[in-house]
């Protein structure tokens, strides 16, 4: 227990902002890589029948990918101010700092995806309506954004 203790006292603060870059990076490019490998499937199930809609579909299969990459620059900017032995208070300020894109990150790609996949029948059926898909998917990125400023104000 003292030992435990003893670590905490020495080194709590880079322990702390460093569980934050991998909650940031960690939970946002693991959603956002099943997202993309599921919209992914979806296109190309319809590029297999319609070729010609490959660029349509590449920009529905991409949008769940933003997430990933709010989450690496938040752990980024965070890491940017890491040192050993940084105070605990400061540490755990960087922790919080990177919650709100950890979490809201996390769950957007999610539901992200869910609408870019489904936006894949409207690419199929009607063409000319695949921007209607593309806006419905970009309201999900209003709130990854939100939480990305947040993060990013925090640090």
């Amino acid at each position: 227990m003292e030992y435990i203790a003893s670590y905490f006292s020495d080194f709590g603060g880079y322990f702390f902002a460093g569980l934050g870059v991998v909650l940031a990076v960690a939970l946002n490019g693991i959603s956002s890589g099943r997202g993309v490998g599921r919209v992914g499937v979806a296109a190309a199930a319809l590029i297999k029948e319609e070729p010609e809609k490959f660029a349509q579909a590449l920009i529905l299969q991409l949008m769940p990918a933003s997430q990933g990459l709010y989450g690496f620059v938040i752990g980024f900017l965070i890491m940017q101010q890491m040192e050993v032995g940084m105070d605990l208070v400061t540490g755990v300020s960087l922790f919080v700092a990177s919650l709100p894109i950890a979490f809201v990150g996390y769950g957007t790609a999610t539901y992200q995806a869910d609408v870019a996949e489904a936006s894949m029948a409207i690419l199929a059926k009607r063409p000319e309506e695949n921007s209607r898909g593309i806006i419905m998917a970009s309201m999900v990125e209003m709130y990854a954004i939100l939480a990305f400023v947040i993060s990013f104000l925090l640090i």
